[in-house]
């Protein structure tokens, strides 16, 4: 309780400080790259999941799923040789003018199908298994050795971005040379590049990159730049992803397929920096 009260005080300490700074000139950004590098938690929609090969063809309906966390430690979350080991986000961008940007990243998501849950099964597997048999709409356990699936290193969405950005530091009483509190919001669109985790019918287990489909985002969130060139942002995207041609097997003819949406929660750390000579 005294640790919030303490930051509550100094809080309205620094909002009264900012407040009473004289109107500081607006920080042009136009010209200046930037990167970052953080982390991300994601939720994913049920989706269906259509299997087809030289000797089944299946769906399985409404498949549940979920990220995989990496317990905190820094030697996995902040080593840039295991930069893959979290739910990693990383981009570089450009300020086309000082409210509009453009960049390009990976959202570095993982996906990983909920072990033993009951699903409905549609389709026909004549493979020699023991999981042959003609299924209509039929309850299924879906066991290790029917199916291990997921996008563990990782989902990898590689995406380009268009965002506005927009300081209102002023809205709230904060103006000062030193610290910005902006705003940003934008859409992008990229290609998924997943390396696809699975075990279908107890076969080798398939585990190699492969471009597998498209997907569609929109996000908005908050940035806090200090001394106009380091920064901490915090985003809340949305998107769309189909998963059109993914890989399960070494056989070339086993493939599936997928679409579903996801929310994505993010928290990384940046800089910015001018590529352009300052006006005089």
């Amino acid at each position: 309780m005294k640790t919030k009260f303490t930051f509550i005080v100094f809080l309205l300490i620094s909002m009264t400080f900012f407040s009473q700074e004289e109107e500081v000139k607006k920080t042009s950004n136009k010209g200046k790259m930037f990167f970052y590098w953080g982390w991300n938690r994601a939720n994913y929609s049920n989706s269906d999941i259509h299997f087809t090969g030289d000797n089944y063809d299946f769906t399985l309906r409404d498949v549940t799923a979920k990220d995989r966390i990496t317990p905190f430690n820094f030697y996995d979350y902040f080593n840039p040789g295991r930069i893959t080991i979290p739910q990693t986000n990383v981009r570089v961008g450009y300020f086309l003018s000082d409210n509009y940007t453009i960049s390009i990243g990976v959202d570095h998501m993982k996906y990983v199908m909920n072990a033993h849950q009951t699903v409905k099964i549609d389709g026909q597997i004549n493979a020699g298994t023991p999981f042959d048999g003609v299924y209509a709409n039929d309850d299924y356990r879906l066991t290790q050795d029917f199916l291990e699936f997921e996008h563990t290193d990782g989902l990898n969405y590689v995406n380009v971005e268009f965002k506005r950005f927009d300081e209102i530091g002023h809205l709230v009483g904060m103006s000062n040379k030193n610290f910005q509190l902006n705003v940003t919001e934008g859409i992008g669109v990229g290609v998924l590049y997943p390396r696809t985790n699975a075990k279908l019918f107890d076969q080798e287990r398939w585990d190699e990159f492969h471009v597998s489909g498209w997907g569609v985002s929109a996000g908005v969130g908050l940035n806090l730049t200090f001394f106009k060139h380091f920064f901490i942002q915090s985003d809340l995207k949305v998107g769309y992803i189909n998963l059109s041609d993914i890989r399960t097997t070494a056989n070339l003819a086993d493939r599936a397929s997928q679409s579903f949406t996801f929310f994505e929660r993010t928290i990384v750390v940046g800089a910015k920096f001018n590529i352009l000579k300052s006006k005089k």
